[in-house]
C-alpha cells in the first residue's frame, strides 16, 4: 500500500530540526538521522531535497534500555525522533503511518559515532521492533580517509582499510595526499553525498533481528542494561578477539 506522506504530515506536529524531503508518497523517501546540528548542516546540502529528509540530533539520545517511561517521555531528542517518523511505538507501531521507507542512521566514522549508532539501534529494538523487522532500518558507511594520487581518488572506511588500498591501489609514484575527516560535519557535502549519501554511489548496512530473538534481546540487556558487570563479563569473554582498541 502506497502511504500519502502528506496526509501523515497533516495529522503531526514535526520537530523544527527536520528538513522535509517534498515527495508525497512514503515509498522510496528515506530518513537520514545525524548527530548534532553541523553534520546535520552538511547532510541538508548533500541531500537530494525531494525524498531524503535529515533530522539533526543534538547529544547523545537516551539509553532507553532500562530506562522509565517518565524518562523516555521527558527526552526532547526522542520526541523529536518518533514525531519525524509519524508510526508510533510498541503495540501503537503502525507500519501504515511510516513516513519514510529507510531510516538510515548516519554517525561520525569513529567510537562516539559507533556509540550513538548503538543508543540509536537500541531505541528501534526496544521501542519499534516492526520497523527493524519491516527492512526500514540501515545504517550509512561514511568513510574516514579521503586518498588521492595523481587522477585516483578512493575513500577508505576505517584504518585497516586505508593500509589495505595503500599497499593495492597506491602503489605507483607520486605524491599520495591523505585526508582524514574528522567529521561529517566536517567533510565536502559534494564528497557526502558522494561516498554516503547517493544511491548510486553509497554503501548502506541493513539492520536486521536475528533468528533467536530472545538471544538477541539477552544481549541488548547484557551490553546496554543498567549492570555494569554484565558488559564487564562480556569483555572478559571477547577480549580475545580484540586486537585494536580505538580509545
Amino acid at each position: 500500500k502506497e502511504i500519502d506522506r502528506a496526509s501523515a504530515t497533516r495529522k503531526l506536529r514535526l520537530p523544527g530540526k527536520l528538513a522535509d524531503c517534498t515527495q508525497t508518497a512514503a515509498q522510496g523517501a528515506e530518513l537520514f538521522i545525524v548527530e548534532g546540528d553541523s553534520a546535520g548542516g552538511s547532510a541538508k546540502q548533500a541531500r537530494n531535497r525531494a525524498s531524503q529528509a535529515v533530522l539533526p540530533l543534538r547529544g547523545k539520545i537516551l539509553n532507553v534500555a532500562g530506562a522509565s517511561r517518565e524518562k523516555m517521555a521527558a527526552s526532547q531528542l526522542i520526541s523529536d525522533l518518533i514525531q519525524a517518523l509519524g508510526c508510533g511505538t510498541r503495540d501503537r507501531y503502525r507500519e501504515e503511518d511510516l513516513r519514510y521507507d529507510k531510516i538510515i542512521v548516519m554517525t561520525d566514522a569513529d567510537v562516539d559515532g559507533a556509540h550513538i549508532a548503538a543508543l540509536l539501534i537500541t531505541f528501534f529494538f526496544q521501542e519499534m521492533p516492526k520497523l527493524i523487522d519491516g527492512g526500514h532500518l540501515f545504517l550509512a558507511m561514511p568513510p574516514l580517509y579521503r586518498i588521492s594520487q595523481g587522477g585516483k581518488t578512493l575513500y577508505a572506511r576505517d584504518d585497516a582499510h586505508k593500509t589495505e588500498l595503500m599497499e593495492t591501489e597506491f602503489t605507483g609514484k607520486g605524491k599520495v595526499d591523505m585526508t582524514r575527516f574528522k567529521g561529517l560535519g566536517e567533510m565536502p557535502f559534494a564528497h557526502l553525498r558522494e561516498t554516503t549519501m547517493s544511491p548510486k554511489s553509497r554503501t548502506l548496512l541493513q539492520v536486521k533481528i536475528r533468528d533467536d530473538l530472545e538471544a538477541t534481546r539477552i544481549s541488548v540487556d547484557r551490553l546496554m542494561g543498567t549492570k555494569p558487570e554484565a558488559r564487564f563479563d562480556f569483555i572478559q569473554e571477547n577480549a580475545a578477539f580484540v586486537t585494536d582498541l580505538d580509545i
